[in-house]
């Protein structure tokens, strides 16, 4: 297999990085807004979203029959990779990826309108499917949809919804048909943001970026608000996360390789008892394991983004579990061997690890942690 980036993927790279490089002061302030819980915040910077749109980022997630260039697993990992490395908190995976690949995979012609707009970074978007006690689970669906004549009824509550105040449309799931846990019955509906019994609770994230609590009171949609066939969703959603989990195991290796550059000009730099305290064998055995643990996940996240087209469905979950679940236990320990290593400045807000080492260990708790990774590895090879 051919590990180096085709030609139009090296320009992407090398375009985008020069472009986070030079406006990094600008990504670093990005991290703190909306962080005082303001009303109205977005959480990220609009200028740099549209910068990014302008500079092709968006369009790469997609083909070219959905309107962009590229949407082929190592598109991804090009794009969030350095986006990682960066330590972007725009919601590139939410907007781009999770709900593009939604529309784009369920969409009617008029619905899939949707997606220029999105390209063009005119359109926020964001999905509101987990629940309170959903955790992991994709067809743990407890809010319900109700259809009328003309009309279709949403009621219910979803938790954690990221970038939902900044959203111009919510992807909100119900059940239409079905117990809770059962994977038929689950429909996807577009909501505009001002809809009438549509309420949000938002607050920022650990890591970066907003999230909120939303309501849905009695929410009436024409019929034309569902988002495929009735009841049919749960597959779309499974192919969506597949996609969202190669992204987020690309940033997370960015964010990694980033950590480590950090601590490794720290010991080369850091002065004790007359030398850098990078000559310290102790300290170099540590790093050595960090950049192990850097390349390994690094052929974790190439696995899975080659698996993302593959024809068989369980093949392609099978590595991305493998690769999530090496990503975040590699994750934890770089993280917090370079916060020991630096010493006390990695935990202050004014110094960059930090934001990195919280990017790291909280992107291990979305679409599922190590453990829940395991066993989805455990249940897909007795399978």
């Amino acid at each position: 297999m051919n590990f180096e980036l085709t030609e139009e993927r090296q320009m992407l790279q090398d375009s985008l990085r020069r472009f986070l490089r030079d406006h990094q002061k600008a990504l670093q302030a990005s991290t703190l807004l909306g962080a005082g819980g303001e009303e109205g915040a977005r959480g990220f910077d609009a200028e740099i979203w549209r910068k990014l749109s302008e500079l092709g980022v968006i369009g790469a997630l997609f083909s070219e029959a959905d309107g962009g260039f590229g949407g082929q697993g190592f598109d991804l990992t090009t794009v969030f990779e350095e986006l990682g490395r960066a330590g972007a908190v725009e919601p590139v995976l939410d907007t781009g990826v999770l709900c593009g690949s939604l529309i784009a995979d369920l969409g009617n012609k008029d619905q899939r309108a949707f997606l220029a707009d999105l390209i063009e970074g005119n359109l926020q978007l964001a999905l509101a499917h987990g629940e309170a006690n959903s955790r992991y689970d994709l067809a743990q669906v407890e809010a319900l949809a109700k259809t009328s004549a003309d009309a279709i009824v949403l009621s219910g509550r979803k938790a954690v919804v990221v970038n939902a105040e900044a959203a111009d449309v919510l992807l909100v799931s119900a059940r239409e048909d079905g117990a809770s846990g059962a994977e038929e019955g689950i429909s996807l509906f577009l909501v505009p943001r001002g809809t009438a019994g549509l309420s949000l609770r938002g607050y920022p994230l650990m890591a970066g970026g907003r999230a909120a609590e939303v309501d849905l009171d009695e929410v009436h949609l024409p019929l034309s608000a569902r988002l495929g066939e009735r009841g049919q969703a749960h597959e779309a959603l499974l192919r969506a996360r597949a996609r969202s989990e190669v992204a987020l195991a690309a940033e997370t290796l960015g964010a990694m390789e980033t950590a480590v550059d950090l601590t490794k000009e720290y010991l080369g730099t850091r002065q004790q008892f007359g030398r850098p305290i990078g000559t310290f064998q102790a300290l170099q055995h540590r790093m050595a394991q960090m950049l192990i643990e850097l390349e390994q996940a690094r052929s974790a996240v190439i696995n899975a983004a080659g698996h993302l087209e593959s024809p068989s469905t369980a093949e392609r979950d099978l590595q991305i579990a493998a690769a999530r679940n090496l990503i975040g236990r590699a994750g934890r320990l770089i993280a917090e061997e370079a916060i020991q290593m630096h010493g006390g400045i990695a935990m202050t807000q004014e110094y960059e690890l930090a934001h990195f080492a919280k990017r790291i260990i909280m992107a291990d708790h979305r679409f599922g942690d190590t453990d829940t990774q395991l066993e989805r590895f455990i249940d897909l090879s007795a399978a």
